[in-house]
Order: structure tokens, then sequence, then C-alpha cells
């Protein structure tokens, strides 16, 4: 297939379709395109029965990251086998021109796909564990203690050394 102003395209002969359709709005795109002219959501091709389109209603958020391509990639192919559809994108302030596979990653799904997606890496245990809220309280505690002992520790230091001075 040639694309104007462009190079030639391979088409896989294991590709389900001539087009591409947006799993979102239904829109149908042709092979040269990679996201929605109306919606801005991926394309898949056209018959690609593994999207549920209950998973595309919503803008994107963040539900996961990779610590390179491969590994983000592998995470989106595991969403998509429950039907999730989703979008790899470099994360914010990683950029490695040099290495193009090299980076962090965040792997992006619809509002409606959140729930589904974070229980689905969950159960694959690659979700980031979230820590309880008490975990938080000890925490701060702890950091107040310490930075009100060494305040103090510096208050009677300067006061020892006053008294030692010769007045």
């Amino acid at each position: 297939m040639f694309v104007p102003g462009g190079s030639q395209i391979a088409v896989s002969r294991k590709s389900p379709s001539n087009s591409l359709r947006c799993p979102r709005c239904g829109t149908e795109h042709p092979l040269d395109e990679r996201f929605c002219s109306e919606c801005g959501f991926p394309l898949v091709y056209a018959g690609y029965e593994k999207i549920d389109p209950e998973y595309t209603r919503g803008d994107l958020v963040r539900v996961a990251g990779g610590r390179n391509q491969a590994e983000a990639e592998l995470i989106q192919n595991l969403l998509l086998e429950e039907g999730i559809p989703s979008i790899v994108r470099r994360t914010a302030g990683f950029d490695v021109p040099d290495y193009l596979a090299g980076g962090p990653r965040d792997v992006l799904v619809a509002e409606s796909a959140v729930p589904a997606a974070r229980q689905m890496l969950l159960e694959a245990d690659l979700a980031p564990q979230e820590r309880a809220p008490e975990d938080d309280a000890r925490g701060l505690l702890k950091t107040t203690l310490v930075v009100l002992g060494v305040v103090a520790g510096a208050m009677l230091l300067v006061w020892l050394l006053w008294l030692a001075l010769p007045s």
C-alpha cells in the first residue's frame, strides 16, 4: 500500500481486515492512520473482536507503568486479553532520543476501564502496591519525632555552649 508523501506500508496477510476501526466511536479509517480523527482513540483492525466497547468510554487515565517499552507492551497485551484497549506513552520528562525503546512508559486506559484494568493488574501482581493510610500516619509521626529530636538536640548544644563561654 502506498501512502502519499511517504513510503509503502507493509500489510500482514494475517491482518483481520484491510481497514482500521475506532473501538470507541466505530469510525472506519485507512491502514495508514493510527488514531481516530473523530475522538483521538487508538485504532484497531476492523473485525477485531477482543475489545469490549464498554471499556472505551471516558478520558484516558494512567493505570500502570513499565520501566521500558517492552514491559509496557507486555502490560498492554495483558489488558487486551481482557478486552481492555490501552495506549502506551512515554512518561513525561523522560525523553531519551538516543535509546528510543528506553525509558519509562505509562499505560493508559479509558476511565470506564480503570476498575477492571486495576483488578486485572492486581491479579497478575503487576499493579503498584498501595500502602494503608495508617502506614502514612506512622511515617509522618516518625518524621515529626525525628525533627523534634534534632531541634531539641541543637537547642541543648547551643545552651551548653552559651553556659561554657566566659561572661
